[in-house]
């Protein structure tokens, strides 16, 4: 098990280039399996639960070939589906939450699909109810072994339908699109997901010659096709880690700029920050964080009451940088109530921030109130175990802006979501070492 020791209480001062964006690889490389033709994807971080799908896929048959750092080609014209059904894969495919999405397209192509149930962050109840009903409404005939934990869908021919989603789960509209890109007819999704990364794997499947319209709304409407063809990808950067060094700059107070940032994409993301008080510039297709020496101050609602920060499906704000914005709270100048709607389970790291010195009241497992320090007093070196991928970063935030030295373990957690995080930390004067 690795761990990082951090010493803490120092300003970093560069810039720093997000890493393409992890939640678009998982969808953008189950896409592959939509055609026997060649498909270049470029920008893919080297991640290790991107790295677990494609081995996965190479597995499964895909031939993958990497041609530089972040670009590789594929081509699935000639997949072994008995891979699907053997002992291997079940426990393949229970290592990484995003091994789902294999599932739309294999069911599309080949008539069925199959998944043990998967694993990844201990965050809360992550249903796949929406994913299922979907293919259900396709045509799918859905199977479950309770004793293996393992599900099925088979189908001789999908055929559109109109169908209201009782989630906008992006993972489930993913899938659910993936599938019907190949259906017979024309099929309706209403209360979809219209993420960024949602829209660009709809973006890539109209290049492939999919037929989908209403893409960036909450109604997408898809006349299948019988084939798909190739087609070059490039990912967008990652929203969630552009969120984390914003964050990051606040709590070191460091002057920082963050390059090629896709600023469009990014939502009401810098907005919220700036209602911590944090500056948040533009300066181009680069975000420009100048070191707050002076701290930085929580805005109030107009009526003066307590500011609530919550996470909502897009365009509202991303769930995974609650956790980033909880502890830069913990040095802010004033108080903010912190509602974490989606999972259960995702405020459970704040006792570890409480033993570094922060005030913050738990409410309960989705509200949490925080009384920012103003830096009046800095949060302490401690020793702590990251328990999921975003709780980790913001574990790791808080350690570099403490004094003296803390220890992080379970850091397989970061490595899941954040490319060679220590040594781009490095690059800007963290001091943060990797150790065995």
């Amino acid at each position: 098990m690795g761990t990082f020791k951090i010493e803490g209480g120092h300003q970093l001062k560069g810039s720093i280039q997000p890493q393409g964006a992890k939640n678009e690889a998982l969808q953008i490389l189950c896409a592959v399996l939509l055609t026997p033709e060649l498909v270049t994807i470029n920008n893919i971080p080297d991640i290790v639960d991107v790295n677990k799908l494609i081995s996965l896929l190479r597995k499964l048959g895909v031939k993958i070939q990497k041609i530089a750092h972040g670009s590789y080609t594929f081509q699935a014209d000639n997949l072994d589906l008995d891979y699907l059904e053997s002992d291997e894969f079940k426990v393949d495919g229970r290592g990484l939450r995003g091994s789902i999405m294999i599932v739309g397209p294999l069911l599309a192509r080949f008539g069925k699909g199959y998944i043990p149930k998967p694993g990844g962050d201990k965050i809360g109840r992550r249903r796949l109810d929406t994913h299922f009903e979907g293919l259900i409404n396709l045509g799918a005939k859905f199977r479950y072994s309770k004793e293996e934990q393992f599900y099925g869908v088979e189908a001789d021919k999908l055929k559109g339908a109109y169908m209201l989603l009782e989630e906008a789960s992006v993972t489930g509209t993913a899938n659910i699109v993936m599938a019907a890109v190949l259906a017979e007819g024309k099929t309706t999704i209403y209360n979809a997901a219209c993420e960024p990364y949602l829209q660009q794997l709809c973006k890539m499947l109209n290049r492939m010659g999919a037929k989908i319209s209403g893409v960036g709304s909450n109604m997408l409407i898809i006349d299948g096709v019988e084939t798909l063809g190739g087609t070059d990808h490039t990912m967008l950067p990652d929203m969630i880690e552009i969120g984390s060094w914003i964050g990051l700059a606040a709590m070191t107070k460091s002057e920082l700029t963050i390059t090629n940032v896709s600023w469009d994409d990014l939502g009401v993301i810098p907005n919220v920050f700036r209602k911590l008080g944090i500056t948040v510039e533009q300066q181009g297709d680069n975000i420009h964080i100048p070191a707050h020496t002076d701290g930085y101050e929580i805005q109030s609602f107009i009526d003066g009451s307590i500011l609530t920060i919550s996470d909502a499906p897009w365009p509202g704000f991303t769930p995974d940088l609650l956790s980033i914005i909880l502890v830069v709270a913990t040095q802010a100048r004033g108080s903010v109530l912190i509602h974490q709607k989606m999972f259960e389970s995702r405020l459970f790291f704040v006792d570890k921030l409480i033993d570094m010195g922060a005030k913050i009241i738990l409410c309960d497992p989705h509200r949490a109130t925080v009384i920012g320090h103003d830096y009046k007093s800095t949060l302490k070196a401690t020793t702590m175990t990251s328990p999921d991928i975003r709780a980790g970063v913001s574990l790791l935030i808080a350690a570099l802006s403490a004094k003296g030295t803390s220890t992080i373990q379970n850091i397989e957690q970061i490595d899941r979501g954040y490319e060679r995080i220590d040594e781009r930390l490095r690059a800007i004067g963290a001091r943060i070492e990797r150790v065995n």
